[in-house]
């Protein structure tokens, strides 16, 4: 046990877990090896990914996404969610807006409050890009929309940058995400791998599977989420400018997809789960 203790904090979003880390004080952060065994669920604490909040001129701090294989992700809805009530839940306050300092900028999040504090929170998450470096659009300068997957016969799909890579391919089988998934997320075409998502367009809405880049399969990913409700609307299969429903294995996001892309907004839950002391890495 270290002499002077660290505490974590393990939240969730729709089942999507991460610990929380306040280094907000000494502004370090953790490396790839701590985050790998951190997240370890026989031999660590267990979770999706580590979120290390950091000072922040900018915003109330700045949030840094480690996944479990250590890679560091720009962008996590689910996480942020999750960041969101930690901070306003120990700040003594209820305010109505929070700024958050992310990998893909400065994002702005509402509370929404219940008897234990915050429980739901609606992001403003940024543009939804269809050219940006780590899609093909990067190499192609035109975006990948309806495209078709290379080496991967009979497949099309859409890339979208909602700070971070999506693959999102509409009407495929949701039970091919695990089979899929691991080969699509290190795809050539994204230079950064991608996260992938299968999508089933209802009536009301989309239902989603998600195989996130450095963590598999998950209960939600709110970037996925956001990505795929794009997707349906590009290929107007869903409407612009309306809260949708996306259902995703751990419940259900609601996403608004402006007509121009401009600012994509979620609504979900959030959900504190336990505290407890940092362990010390073995070997350390």
């Amino acid at each position: 046990m270290s002499t002077s203790a660290e505490f974590f904090f393990k939240y969730h979003g729709l089942g999507n877990d991460f610990i929380v880390l306040d280094r907000r004080q000494s502004g370090a952060d953790i490396d790839a090896e701590f985050s790998r065994w951190l997240c370890d669920r026989r031999q660590g604490v267990g979770a999706d990914g580590v979120l290390s909040l950091l000072p922040s001129d900018a915003g109330m701090a700045r949030m840094v996404v480690h996944n479990a294989d250590g890679s560091i992700a720009e962008m996590c809805g689910n996480g942020l969610r999750c960041a969101v009530k930690y901070l306003v839940d120990n700040s003594g306050e209820k305010p109505e807006r929070v700024d958050v300092e992310t990998g893909a900028g400065i994002l702005s999040c509402a509370p929404g409050y219940g008897v234990d504090g915050v429980a739901s929170v609606e992001l403003s998450m940024g543009p939804a890009r269809l050219v940006a470096a780590n899609l093909p659009s990067g190499a192609t300068g035109q975006p990948f929309v309806d495209a078709p997957v290379p080496g991967h016969s009979g497949l099309r799909g859409y890339a979208v940058n909602m700070g971070n890579p999506h693959l999102v391919l509409l009407d495929r089988p949701l039970e091919d995400a695990g089979r899929l998934g691991p080969d699509l997320e290190r795809h050539p075409g994204f230079p950064e791998r991608t996260n992938v998502e299968f999508v089933r367009v209802d009536k009301d809405g989309l239902t989603v599977v998600v195989w996130e880049r450095g963590c598999g399969l998950t209960q939600a990913c709110g970037t996925g989420a956001c990505a795929s409700a794009v997707a349906a609307v590009l290929a107007k299969r869903l409407p612009a400018d309306a809260w949708l429903r996306v259902t995703l294995p751990g419940g259900d996001l609601h996403i608004r997809v402006p007509s121009d892309l401009s600012d994509v907004r979620l609504r979900g839950p959030v959900a504190f789960v336990f505290t407890g002391v940092v362990p010390d890495l073995p070997g350390r």
